[in-house]
């Protein structure tokens, strides 16, 4: 009896430590920048080439060079977006429905309030004291892809399992990151205010 208790508690453990990895991930995704155009832009390159004529020259060669950066940003926080919709709190889940939605109706998006939130409720499932609330923190935005690989494709054989439980929002997981996270965390996955030190 006391080994099967034993063999839950650690499936359960480790359930909860993917989601705040996986949740740890989006939020350096999508508030990985503090500087620049802190939107994502939803335009695709034909979108862009639509509006400005494909016109093989110096001006559209740096176009197609900024419009692939931004498609890189967009797919990173589309799978961010999409985990947070899997494994965020109802209130993740609510702005990234929203933010989602935004990008499909072609508006750009400002995912600063999401990061907040995840910000705020990872801090508290991982028993850390709350951000001074003198701090006035700058916006956040999403993160500037770094390289030549698209936000999906980097680092994608560097997680445990390569799915979404390891991190694969943007490729930017939180790995590394050993031990059990989930002793501020209830059994459904909600950060457990008992064992908290902070008000």
């Amino acid at each position: 009896m006391m080994l099967t208790i034993q063999q839950r508690r650690e499936r359960l453990n480790r359930q909860i430590n993917e989601r705040v990895k996986t949740l740890i991930a989006a939020y350096k995704t999508l508030g990985g920048s503090f500087t620049g155009d802190l939107s994502v832009s939803p335009l695709h390159l034909k979108d862009i080439k639509e509006r400005n004529g494909d016109v093989p020259d110096i001006a559209s060669l740096e176009l197609s060079g900024s419009s692939e950066r931004a498609r890189r940003i967009r797919d990173a926080v589309e799978s961010a977006l999409s985990d947070i919709i899997l494994l965020g709190t109802e209130e993740h889940v609510r702005l990234a429905v929203r933010a989602a939605s935004e990008l499909a109706q072609g508006r750009n998006v400002h995912t600063h309030d999401l990061v907040v939130a995840l910000r705020d409720f990872i801090r508290k499932a991982l028993d850390i004291e709350r951000i001074p609330s003198d701090l006035e923190l700058p916006r956040q935005g999403p993160s500037r892809p770094s390289g030549g690989s698209g936000g999906r494709e980097k680092g994608a054989g560097s997680q445990d399992g390569g799915g979404k439980g390891g991190g694969g929002a943007g490729g930017m997981g939180g790995g590394g990151m050993g031990g059990t996270m989930g002793g501020g965390l209830s059994a459904d996955g909600d950060a457990d205010t008992s064992t908290s030190h902070h008000p």
